[in-house]
């Protein structure tokens, strides 16, 4: 199921700040699973800093997100600058859907001025990738109580 963050940047938070929060996000998340665990997931991270920090100072992720996939957990992650990161309500509480996971990834944007930052970056990781993620599944979570595609569908329409 696809959800969405947004991580307060510049003037909130420096580069290196917003980069923690976002893989405190990554860990606390892939660390409900049982069979990936938190310290996989930081060191994932910590080996995607050097080209997260740039994508950050760089305002790249607040046009382009970074997507975690683990299990039936998919999320985008952007970051948010400017006036309006001093506005800006985060959610910062782990996503559900990755208890399941078996494996994870984290994919990174690979924009023109960094694109050899990240791909150095994503080979130092089998957890990150510097491809395009694959689409998010359209279906229902599992047990869910509502299609919230079929219900925005069905509200349009009227």
């Amino acid at each position: 199921m696809l959800r969405r963050r947004t991580i307060a940047a510049s003037p909130v938070r420096s580069a290196t700040a917003t980069w923690q929060v976002i893989t405190n996000l990554v860990a606390d998340t892939v660390a409900t699973s049982a069979a990936c665990t938190r310290v996989e997931a930081e060191a994932a991270m910590r080996t995607a800093a050097p080209a997260g920090h740039m994508l950050i100072a760089g305002g790249h992720l607040d046009r382009h997100p970074v997507v975690l996939i683990a299990g039936a957990a998919h999320c985008e992650i952007t970051t948010i600058s400017g006036a309006k990161a001093l506005r800006t309500e985060e959610n910062l509480n782990a996503l559900p859907g990755a208890a399941l996971a078996t494996s994870f990834t984290v994919y990174l944007p690979a924009p023109d001025p960094h694109k050899q930052v990240v791909a150095d970056a994503v080979a130092g990781h089998a957890c990150l990738s510097d491809e395009a993620p694959p689409a998010p599944d359209k279906t229902p979570a599992s047990g869910a109580l509502v299609d919230a595609e079929a219900l925005r569908k069905a509200v349009a329409g009227r």
